[in-house]
């Protein structure tokens, strides 16, 4: 997360000493920390047995603060070294699923023995921290929290989990993804050591246990201390292989981040959820504070700076662990707390310019906008939302059907070429995990979409490209789409003409069997059959919701914006 300068003005020279705030989002949580020489924020999760799910899955976001310069647009290294340490990254990668235990470098245990022989494990003992676990929400949660605290006059930095095109993305220094030369600088400090001391008994870490190792480093060099508040944001049910198969189960491993004498905030959970982390909270004798929605008229008629309605609790998560943390740790000077109906003034902005992409994110395509340079936003336009949970595809399929009737009322209302709902085409380009199950997460993107007026017209089912991709920006699929294996994205357009034919009124429109859904080896071969129908098709808005994975978000945004 972010956190404030102590020991000079809001706007601190270069020479002064800087506070700073790192985060991190995972199934574990997101947590920043604060540092003792410089009185920076970091953050890290205490690494206790029964939070092992936090290593062992998930995304995490890592917020931390960091000296001046880093963050900035100088180029240090060189590019053949940034891409030597991505092949590094990508010789790390495991095929195996995250329950699997047989890959000894993905063995929670050896944590310790990787944070030791790094030298960390008495450094991230001390590691101050706001720390934030959940199922859906905890990373726009963290978003929120690092802005807040940035417009507060904190120096911050963020570490997120996965990224969507490039592994920078997921350190960011004031919300600027981390240098090359910085990256450099860390990842080799951490690469070489793990090299000359791991052996056949304690291999290489897998890919993601290294990239926390490496977040442990850069937070760790802050010299922070202990938790100050922690958060838990909506929980449902995902990853359940390894967090348990009922809400009760799950709400017992997040609520691992919960510490003796340390506030704990949460949002309205489900009862069997809720009374779970109500009970840890007894056990360990600390106040559960439960947040409510945040209530639009505090922002001044400014709105949010990630859309959907469900970031509104999101928000308000993040404000109450903002308000604590600057509270415990006596940095409220210059923030008007006492209006009771607004919020202090960098609250306002930090929340209004909190930016995550592939989050509820849109983007007309600028391939078919070159060509067409008076046509209103492009008759191709990209939704794109990384929900891959039932919940969060329901709340996913809420956000696209209201957005794309704003789009359809702006274009109206600018005098610019009008689309209304009969030409307006909204298209499904869709993939998930295999672990996950298409028959919850299909009809509750489908049903929801039907329930507020949205027929789809097809669906799209394609690879990740990323499946294919070692870590970093030049990589491509197989030379070959006839050898990609296409198993699973027939299984999901099973799934999918199932729901048409046992219920013609499921949210999908009436279009001839043959035509309802298609299966591509690749997603280039998709994008390229959408602008072709987009341009065949003048008259029409092709509306295209992308949605079901993170990775499949990412792949998309680095082709459309090639």
């Amino acid at each position: 997360m972010v956190a404030p300068d102590l020991l000079s003005p809001r706007t601190p020279s270069p020479s002064a000493r800087v506070t700073t705030a790192p985060i991190i989002r995972g199934f574990g949580g997101n947590i920043p920390f604060r540092c003792t020489r410089c009185r920076s924020l970091s953050a890290t999760p205490s690494l206790r047995a029964s939070e092992s799910y936090r290593l062992r899955a998930g995304s995490w976001t890592l917020g931390m603060a960091a000296g001046g310069g880093v963050g900035s647009s100088e180029r240090d290294g060189s590019l053949a070294l940034y891409e030597e340490s991505l092949n590094c990254l990508s010789s790390l990668i495991t095929r195996r699923t995250r329950a699997d235990g047989t890959n000894k470098g993905d063995n929670f245990d050896l944590m310790f023995d990787y944070l030791k022989m790094l030298e960390l494990d008495g450094p991230i003992s001390q590691l101050k921290v706001i720390h934030v676990a959940g199922t859906k929400g905890k990373g726009s949660t963290c978003v929120f929290t690092e802005a807040i605290l940035r417009c507060c006059g904190f120096r911050t930095g963020l570490f997120t989990s996965p990224h969507l095109i490039d592994v920078r993305e997921r350190f960011r220094i004031d919300g600027v993804e981390i240098s090359e030369g910085k990256f450099l600088e860390y990842f080799w400090w951490c690469w070489n050591r793990l090299q000359e001391k791991t052996n056949d008994d304690v291999p290489m870490p897998t890919y993601f246990r290294f990239l926390a190792l490496l977040a442990f480093k850069i937070f760790s060099a802050e010299q922070v201390q202990k938790p100050i508040v922690c958060g838990i944001s909506s929980l449902g049910y995902d990853h359940m292989e390894i967090l348990g198969n009922t809400l009760g189960e799950i709400a017992g491993e997040k609520s691992g981040i919960f510490k003796r004498e340390v506030a704990a905030y949460t949002v309205p959970q489900p009862e069997e959820a809720m009374s779970v982390l109500k009970d840890k909270a007894s056990q360990l004798g600390i106040p559960l504070h439960v947040v409510s929605p945040l209530d639009s008229g505090a922002l001044k008629d400014q709105h949010l700076g990630l859309d959907g309605e469900h970031q509104y609790i999101n928000a308000s998560l993040a404000i109450s662990l903002s308000r604590a943390w600057l509270k415990e740790t006596g940095n409220t000077e210059g923030i008007n707390f006492e209006d009771a109906t607004f919020l202090p003034e960098q609250f306002v902005r930090g929340l209004t310019k909190a930016s995550f992409q592939g989050r509820a994110q849109i983007v007309p395509d600028s391939h078919l906008r070159s060509q067409e340079r008076n046509f209103n936003l492009g008759d191709l336009v990209f939704y794109l939302d990384g929900a891959h949970s039932p919940e969060s595809l329901e709340v996913c399929a809420r956000w696209f059907s209201h957005v794309i009737r704003e789009d359809t009322q702006h274009s109206d209302t600018q005098g610019e070429q009008h689309y209304d709902s009969c030409n307006a085409r909204q298209i499904l380009l869709f993939n998930c995990m295999s672990v996950r199950d298409p028959q919850l997460l299909l009809p509750r993107l489908v049903n929801t979409c039907e329930q507020h007026g949205v027929h789809f017209h097809k669906a799209l089912f394609v690879p990740n490209q990323s499946v294919y991709n070692k870590v970093g920006s030049h990589a491509s699929p197989p030379a070959d789409p006839q050898h990609v294996d296409l198993s699973w994205q027939l299984t999901l357009q099973k799934v999918w003409e199932s729901l048409a034919c046992s219920d013609k009124d499921a949210g999908l429109s009436n279009t001839r069997d043959h035509e309802r859904s298609s299966v591509f080896s690749s997603l280039p071969m998709a994008i390229r059959w959408l602008r072709e129908n987009a341009q065949q098709n003048r008259s029409a808005r092709f509306q295209v919701l992308v949605t079901g994975s993170l990775h499949l978000v990412g792949d998309v945004l680095r082709l459309i914006k090639k």
